[in-house]
């Protein structure tokens, strides 16, 4: 037999395939053997693309952040200093990303790591940050504030909403009696609690910025 046209395998294939079983099933299905039987091919094979399962949630958490939007920051400066805006058009296409890809949350919140992505985004946030009038010290803090609220939201968002039982809550929680309905309506409760959280974090950066701009 001859070769085939194309390679059967391919890191951006390994990838992609290995993003649409989390997708599916979750981080706890993703293994060599699983991923390989989803690609048709032998396990031994994944090893000449990848080395160990924790460099592809690496790539894979990375495939994602690559459709992170973060070019608003490059366009930030003293006489643009639309920080805000900004920041909240980064937040909702950050939720917008981890809400596609819920299960990825896990790795998402172990940290930054080495994926090429991440650090794009935050040399992109911070690097706007400081053009904007942030110092270096208040624009780490501000980049890592709006990252940890997005993140935590996701964790909120995309976990399980309140048992739908009345009788969970009637005898011990009297000011939960309303929250048996809320699972009906989580997608909602959940984007207005996003939206009211951020225009907090919001506000309090705002005025944290005009405090130490008159200092």
């Amino acid at each position: 037999m001859g070769r085939p046209p194309r390679p059967l395998l391919s890191r951006d294939r390994i990838v992609s395939s290995a993003l649409a079983l989390v997708d599916s099933e979750g981080l706890e299905a993703l293994s060599t053997r699983r991923l390989a039987a989803e690609l048709g091919v032998a396990g031994p094979s994944l090893y000449n693309h990848v080395g160990t399962k924790e460099e592809l949630l690496d790539d894979i958490v990375d495939s994602v952040l690559a459709e992170v939007d973060t070019a608003m920051f490059a366009k930030l400066s003293t006489t643009n200093p639309a920080w805000r805006a900004a920041l909240e058009k980064w937040a909702r296409t950050y939720r917008q990303v981890v809400a596609a890809h819920p299960n990825i949350v896990p790795v998402l919140a172990a940290g930054l790591g080495r994926r090429p992505n991440a650090l794009r985004i935050a040399d992109d946030v911070f690097g706007g940050l400081v053009a904007a009038g942030w110092s270096r010290r208040e624009a780490i803090s501000v980049g890592a504030v709006v990252r940890y609220f997005v993140l935590g939201s996701a964790l909120g968002s995309f976990a399980s909403a309140f048992p739908a039982d009345a009788a969970v809550y009637s005898a011990k929680y009297p000011h939960l009696d309303g929250a048996h309905t809320l699972a009906a309506r989580q997608q909602r409760v959940d984007q207005r609690a996003f939206d009211t959280g951020l225009q907090a974090v919001l506000d309090g950066l705002e005025l944290r910025y005009e405090t130490l701009s008159s200092d």
